[in-house]
Order: structure tokens, then C-alpha cells, then sequence
């Protein structure tokens, strides 16, 4: 599967209509980013079921604030609409294949549970 270029607009959208979406940040001034750019690309081809993405961080500076990127390039995976994976720097196929495999892999019931969880615990905290 291709990638696709994602901007501030079509993110949501992208977003909500994936499974498994990975994002790629990334900026053309940036040299780990170019070097990263093929194996992304040719792991792409081998996962069908998973949508990914590149958001080009000088193109779409609102976009990678939202994100807190702070250092390109950086990779995020969501799955169901949730962040699971978010780190910097260029990987190489076999890091890339075992991250794909990991988010694959998740118990995203257990995922949701866990946010619920965390999401009640501050609910009930007083604020200070």
C-alpha cells in the first residue's frame, strides 16, 4: 500500500477511517527522515491492512505541534483511534515489521479498558 500525505484537514478523517494508521513525520531538510523515506515506503507494500501516513512537518507546522513532535523524524501508530507507539528516529525494516507486529498484536480490549480506568481515576482526583 502507498502512502498517503496527511495535513491538518484529513488527519481526523484518516484517523477515523483506519484500523491501524502510522504516521511518519518528517521534513525534506531532514537527513534520518530521507534515509528513513524508502523503508517506509517498501514497508508499506507488505502490510495492506494498515494505512500509512506522512505529515511533512514544514507543510503542516499545526499539525506537528498537536502532535508534540519535537524531533523528526517521528513515528506514531494508532490503533482504534488511540495512540500506541510514539517515538523518534529513523528504524530500519525489521524495527519497523516488529512495530507494525506489536500493534497488531495488542489486546485493544484491554487497551480501552485500561483508558476507561485511567480516565475515572481522574475523574474521582480532586482538583487542586
Amino acid at each position: 500500500m502507498a502512502t498517503t500525505d496527511l495535513t491538518t484537514t484529513d488527519f481526523q478523517q484518516t484517523l477515523e477511517d483506519s484500523d491501524i494508521l502510522l504516521v511518519d513525520f518528517w521534513a525534506d531538510w531532514c537527513g534520518p527522515c530521507k534515509q528513513f523515506a524508502p523503508v517506509y515506503s517498501a514497508v508499506s507494500e507488505q502490510h495492506p491492512d494498515v494505512t500509512f501516513a506522512k505529515v511533512d512537518t514544514e507543510a503542516e507546522r499545526e499539525l506537528a505541534a498537536a502532535a508534540n513532535i519535537t524531533s523528526i523524524p517521528t513515528l506514531m501508530a494508532f490503533r482504534e483511534k488511540v495512540l500506541v507507539f510514539s517515538q523518534p528516529g529513523a528504524l530500519n525494516a525489521e524495527q519497523l515489521n516488529e512495530v507494525i507486529t506489536a500493534v497488531k498484536d495488542l489486546d485493544m480490549a484491554e487497551v480501552h479498558k485500561q483508558i476507561a480506568e485511567d480516565q475515572a481515576a481522574q475523574d474521582t482526583t480532586p482538583q487542586a
